[in-house]
């Protein structure tokens, strides 16, 4: 692998690279991106990463903002965003092709590419890398931009490698571990662990083919650690749950009986007692088997970081003996900021914080951290950098949570979400949005109310339960947006609402819904990559919908 690496640092050196330039890097997980990522660092640039669903306009920012002169595209598709944009910025000296050929000029297939590094004698390269400090700005994190234009995270080479190694270093993950990578490797947390932090672990690494074959890929790679945002733990719910449904009253009530045992045995390894004496045949007949359907069979620590995930989905897999860890964190903290771990963990809650850092919780409830790990500021950007990092050294999360008697930290919602209503209360949506996503089939919640007399929320239909969700509503719909426009659909979800209420303040009470005709996407623009809610593009776009829960 060095001499890979070093194979495409003498290329980008050969192409012109000038120390501090940016190279920007499009497509989805593959040895090529991994190289142009090493290879980058070492010729002395910074890579910056970018997602594969960007648009050709996300593009052109990212690259011109990081002042690249190289940009690594995957294929033909990614090809084409840039070309719209080339002539337009004349520092881009190069865009290398991963996969496939080209007659544009200043295109270069990889094997061409390499080609060009031959001839650049390896003691230019050996200068590159001697210069270098391990202060210096290694990389750049582009966050996926919930309110607006993305902030580039200066990451320096100490901040990935102290995180990755001290992170990673808190988990055992046995001999020769493998890894899958098909997560963005543009996001911190992807790259923290299939990127950086097998260099730690030797781990081996493992490339899906693509999101649609990850089931697959699972079940040949069978990973001895698996990192899911909390979108895939779901898919896979919902999964398990439609394959349950089929099954025969005797299987179906063995799986019961092996889900009750599954939960009381994660609740007792979290309280240090004794396991249920039955443990070992729920495990025998069902958890066994579904970790070998899942390809989770190795499988000795599974993580959800990224995004909130709610506790229903947590328990579903801690009853069929599949633990979650939860890991909190964010690109301004090089990734991992608190860690669960097999022996330690609170299902609902984030861990505590990674070895060698500090974390408080402001007079506010803003969660602050002071690490190694805390970035270098944002590129081009003092104003918000000092907005972020204080003087002492804190970085304020924009998080609000609390931690309990053993030091987990619990997230209780966003700063810049909480809702103030008409009356003047403080609402943390978060909350009431965990509680709406576990009505059955629910997929999205958004609570609305900021500066209105009471609260609201728009709901999504989870596109394969809208059957059982027609079916327990009495309705005839069969599709999303008959659904939506469903009285019937509707009054049961409200039903289900009111009984959600019962157990909160009468402020935080739900009075009214309205069923959105699709779900949420990346696609539909209301998504990140990463799966994180974009509110002002949802309440932009809903807008009417938002009016009509207020004026009829």
């Amino acid at each position: 692998m060095r001499q890979d690496v070093h194979a495409v640092a003498h290329a980008l050196l050969a192409l012109g690279l000038t120390p501090g330039a940016g190279v920007t890097i499009i497509g989805f997980n593959c040895p090529p991106w991994v190289l142009a990522h090493w290879g980058a660092i070492h010729a002395g640039g910074r890579p910056a990463g970018i997602y594969t669903t960007n648009s050709a306009a996300q593009c052109r920012y990212i690259t011109e903002h990081c002042d690249a002169e190289v940009a690594f595209v995957e294929d033909h598709h990614q090809l084409a965003k840039f070309l719209s944009f080339r002539a337009e910025l004349p520092k881009l000296r190069a865009i290398v092709l991963m996969k496939g050929e080209s007659d544009e000029d200043g295109v270069y297939a990889w094997p061409e590419f390499l080609d060009l590094g031959r001839s650049v004698d390896p003691a230019r390269l050996n200068e590159r890398i001697a210069a270098q400090r391990p202060d210096d700005v290694c990389s750049y994190i582009y966050t996926s931009g919930t309110t607006g234009d993305p902030k580039s995270v200066m990451l320096s080479h100490d901040n990935v490698t102290w995180t990755a190694a001290t992170s990673l270093g808190m988990v055992d993950f046995g001999p020769n571990p493998v890894l899958l990578s098909y997560l963005p490797l543009s996001h911190i947390a992807e790259q923290v662990f299939t990127l950086y932090g097998p260099c730690f672990i030797d781990a081996t690494v493992a490339f899906a083919e693509s999101m649609e074959q990850l089931p697959e890929n699972l079940r040949e790679i069978r990973p001895t650690a698996f990192l899911g945002v909390p979108r895939v733990w779901e898919k896979i719910q919902a999964k398990i749950m439609e394959a349950g449904a089929k099954n025969p009253p005797i299987k179906k009530a063995i799986a019961k009986f092996a889900r009750r045992i599954g939960l009381d045995t994660g609740y007792a390894d979290q309280n240090n007692t004794s396991r249920p004496v039955l443990h070992p045949l729920a495990k025998k007949l069902v958890f066994d088997k579904v970790r070998r359907q899942l390809g989770l069979d190795r499988c000795t620590i599974q993580i959800t970081s990224a995004a909130p995930i709610a506790k229903s989905t947590l328990e579903f897999f801690l009853s069929l003996g599949i633990p979650i860890m939860e890991v909190y964190g964010m690109s301004e903290g090089t990734g991992p900021i608190t860690v669960s771990l097999p022996h330690r963990y609170k299902t609902g809650k984030l861990g505590r914080p990674i070895t060698g850092s500090e974390l408080r919780i402001a007079e506010d409830g803003e969660i602050c951290i002071r690490s190694r790990g805390v970035f270098k500021g944002y590129l081009k950007d003092e104003a918000t950098t000092r907005a972020t990092i204080d003087d002492e050294g804190w970085l304020h999360s924009g998080d609000v949570g609390r931690l309990d008697e053993d030091g987990f930290l619990e997230i209780t919602d966003r700063k810049k979400d909480i809702i103030i209503t008409a009356g003047g209360e403080n609402i943390a949506p978060a909350l009431l949005e965990g509680k709406l996503k576990t009505i059955p089939g629910v997929s999205h919640a958004i609570v609305i109310g900021d500066r209105r007399k009471f609260l609201s929320a728009l709901l999504t239909l989870d596109p394969e339960k809208v059957a059982s969700v027609t079916r327990a509503a009495g309705s005839s719909a069969t599709t999303l947006e008959d659904a939506a426009a469903d009285p019937k659909v509707h009054d049961w979800l409200m039903q289900q609402v009111e009984l959600l209420n019962r157990d909160l303040a009468r402020v935080q009470a739900i009075k009214k819904v309205a069923v959105l005709p699709s779900d949420l996407s990346i696609d539909g623009g209301e998504l990140t990559p990463t799966m994180k809610v974009k509110r002002k593009v949802i309440t932009e776009k809903y807008g009417p919908v938002i009016e009509r829960l207020y004026t009829s």
